[in-house]
């Protein structure tokens, strides 16, 4: 039997630990402080259990807000620090401000202090702990490809850009074209006879095999996988590994069976739930284009002062089933800015004006699309529309592009959360990988999710 003296957890593992701890290291905060100290504020007892039911809902809500939940940000001390503060601060600011739920306000101010300072260090002292241990490399996942060896690099890279606990240790080579020495220098390369040895010695905790070219799976090396599927390996498919590490889908690793690894989800056709989401986005709509007619004053003011010219602008965007519709924006570029045609937009762009640049940066440019939302053109969260000219120049050099248009473009959406910017044909091809993730897992959680998500990137003032 292979070793489990090691001991790794998973992505997924890893936010629930952060999650449960974080709650609780705050509640034995709390309650530790009120039996030394003089503090009444919070006691949790039989009758009002209830308050810390909401107290640990509201650090959950505004720790997903302000990225407490983001590993990369978990791993690193001073974003951890700076995400506490803000954690901590509208944790406790909404909880004294819901006083129906919560415990009466306390008359002595010093109390409030005891209150914040409680929730502050039980976080930081947890994430402390999260940091210097957890996040460290004694967790490490030790795994071994089965590939090409002129794929080798680029598919270690992805997958330890995506996780930094998870470590290639090294590859076998499965392509009969390739000879040793054409392999990559800076991954180990095994032989098929040693892999079963090596991964007993070594605890390798995974096998995953990355090789379209199922002639590649030798007898001999068929063997040695069975052998240790049996002895507790755990065997994965690179696609399987590759969404659940980076939550994108990898087309650019797929030939023309792609359909084998993308299968729906039922939601695209759910009636009920495209109903409750329709709902929903109508009232989001209504909401948003109040608050967007009193903004128009500000916005008429910048735009006179800092971008001259009219306030609105209509572009053509490709639709659901590849319709083309209008949208509409706050103006944000200079006028005639695509003069000498048509061209991505790029960060620092220098067509886009000082106000506009604002209004970017903070998402305001984008409140008019509220009317393209009641429509129907587009909906709250889906792929971002992208022009004709672009969709037809991409779709020539990127298979199933044109699959992101079976649903309805989005105001937000996955790929606008999870990646900078796209100013190029890779970076159309990264926001893809993340609109077909959208498609394929949509649902309400991934939905809230996203909400969530992009009300960080207006806080953070993210913006594109």
């Amino acid at each position: 039997m292979l070793s489990n003296k090691n001991m790794h957890f998973e992505m997924s593992e890893r936010k629930i630990l952060l999650r449960f701890f974080d709650v609780l290291f705050v509640l034995v905060s709390l309650y530790t402080v009120g039996v030394v100290f003089e503090f009444d504020y919070f006691k949790i007892s039989k009758d009002n259990f209830h308050w810390g039911v909401l107290l640990g809902s509201y650090i959950l809500l505004f720790g997903a807000v302000f990225e407490m939940y983001n590993l990369q940000v978990a791993s690193n001390q001073y974003k951890t620090i700076k995400s506490i503060l803000l954690t901590a601060s509208s944790t406790v600011l909404g909880y004294l401000l819901t006083p129906y739920f919560t415990p009466v306000l306390p008359h002595n101010r010093v109390q409030i202090v005891c209150f914040f300072l409680s929730v502050f260090f039980a976080l930081f002292f947890w994430r402390t702990i999260y940091i210097k241990f957890f996040a460290s490399h004694r967790f490490l996942k030790s795994v071994v490809l089965v590939c090409a060896c002129d794929e080798a690099e680029e598919l270690v890279t992805d997958l330890e850009e995506a996780d930094p606990h998870y470590k290639v240790v090294g590859f076998v080579n499965s392509s009969e074209k390739c000879t040793n020495d054409c392999c990559n220098e800076t991954i180990r390369s095994f032989e098929i006879k040693n892999l079963k040895a090596y991964v007993q010695e070594n605890v390798i905790k995974e096998i995953v095999i990355a090789t379209q070219n199922t002639n590649g799976i030798t007898v001999e090396l068929y063997n040695q996988i069975l052998f240790l599927l049996e002895n507790g390996c755990v065997i994965r498919e690179y696609t399987q590994v590759y969404e659940d590490s980076t939550q994108r889908i990898p087309v650019h690793y797929m030939a023309r069976d792609f359909y084998r690894y993308f299968p729906f989800s039922r939601n695209n056709q759910n009636t009920l739930y495209l109903l409750m989401v329709r709902f929903l986005e109508l009232a989001m709509a209504v909401i948003g284009i109040l608050l967007g007619v009193f903004l128009v004053p500000f916005i008429l003011l910048g735009n006179f002062i800092g971008s001259k010219g009219p306030l609105f602008y209509a572009q053509e965007r490709v639709g659901k089933n590849g319709k083309p519709f209008k949208i509409l924006k706050f103006r944000t570029m200079v006028v005639n800015a695509e003069a000498q045609g048509a061209v991505f937009a790029v960060q620092n762009d220098s067509r886009i004006t000082p106000f506009g640049k604002f209004l970017r940066k903070t998402r305001i440019d984008e409140f008019p699309q509220f009317i393209n939302i009641i429509k129907g053109d587009m909906a709250v969260i889906g792929p971002r529309p992208e022009r004709p000219v672009f969709v037809s120049a991409i779709s020539e050099v990127m298979p199933f592009y044109e699959t992101r248009h079976i649903i309805k473009p989005g105001l937000t959406g996955w790929a606008q959360v999870k990646y900078a910017y796209g100013d190029s044909i890779d970076g159309s091809l990264v926001k893809l990988q993340y609109d077909l993730y959208y498609i394929k897992h949509r649902s309400i959680f991934l939905d809230v999710n996203i909400m969530i998500k992009t009300f960080s990137a207006v806080l953070f003032y993210r913006g594109q």
